[in-house]
């Protein structure tokens, strides 16, 4: 068992964000022209219009990547929003139309009220701009390191869709999306690294230490502030919630390109029993939850 991940700590900060670049690899070679009636082309003609074909199929599977990229990122962004306490910040997923939105435990902390912000394209405008939502706690489970929030009106909300992460494997493509430092509708790329982890997320001022199974390992940036977003497939769906970034022990720091997320499997299981006992008005919530 993994227990080298520290909690994702949010911080006052601001950086510029850097999009990651598709470049196609070029191939190039000689080339010769022969006149009509002077015989075949030459090994070295073939050679060139050999590589200028792999160039061409090469820039076109480069297009077509990103053109999913682009596709993928505007169909699942309206379901990932900002969520603000008095102590910090962190992401969320739009669970359902009521307006229930699922996150981190150790995002919601001991707060109870929120400002939510909706993030319109990965290029909008200073979230400050934004009139922030309000939302109330329906409830937390710290043993799992997730809780439910609601806002009241929901009407610009879009649910996620959700995957099944038993079909997630090593090496899919996978996008991290959320509010790193505060920067919302903020999109990195990666591979699942590895599933079926269990990791030991630390006891902090904010939450208590919890082990978490069955976690999905990406290599996908995962920031502070990036905590309850989405880790979404090339089809579209939220196949994971991010939640830790691994620290390096010996050289301090968080420990680049290993990060986790809760499986989208357990995050439903969980966010659905807290949200039914939120709308009956039921005091019976999960073990290890509170409402």
């Amino acid at each position: 068992m993994a227990s080298f991940c520290g909690r994702l700590r949010r911080r006052p900060a601001r950086y510029v964000v850097a999009g990651l670049l598709l470049a196609a690899g070029l191939l190039t070679g000689c080339s010769a022209v022969t006149g009509a009636g002077r015989g075949p082309a030459s090994p070295a003609a073939t050679g060139a219009t050999d590589a200028g074909a792999t160039d061409a199929g090469a820039t076109d599977a480069a297009t077509a990547l990103q053109a999913e990229f682009v596709s993928v990122i505007g169909r699942v962004l309206p379901s990932v929003v900002e969520i603000r306490t008095s102590s910090g910040l962190g992401s969320g997923v739009v669970l359902d139309s009521d307006g229930d939105i699922v996150t981190n435990a150790h995002v919601v902390g001991d707060a109870s009220s929120f400002q939510v912000l909706t993030a319109s394209s990965a290029a909008q405008a200073a979230v400050e701009a934004q009139a922030p939502l309000t939302a109330v706690l329906v409830g937390s489970c710290p043993s799992d390191d997730l809780a439910v929030i609601r806002v009241g009106d929901a009407a610009g909300l879009r649910p996620a869709t959700f995957g099944d992460p038993a079909t997630v494997a090593v090496g899919d493509i996978v996008l991290a999306i959320g509010s790193p430092l505060g920067l919302g509708g903020s999109v990195t790329e990666g591979i699942v690294s590895a599933v079926g982890r269990s990791v030991t997320e630390p006891a902090s001022t904010r939450a208590p230490a919890a082990v978490l199974t069955d976690v999905i390992q990406t290599s996908a940036a995962i920031n502070p502030g990036n905590s309850g977003g989405a880790l979404v497939s090339l089809n579209g769906e939220v196949i994971g919630i991010p939640t830790l970034a691994a620290v390096n022990r010996s050289e301090g720091g968080a420990a680049p390109g290993i990060g986790f997320a809760i499986p989208a499997s357990t995050a439903v299981r969980v966010a659905g029993q807290l949200s039914d006992a939120g709308r009956s008005g039921s005091s019976a919530v999960p073990a290890g939850c509170h409402r």
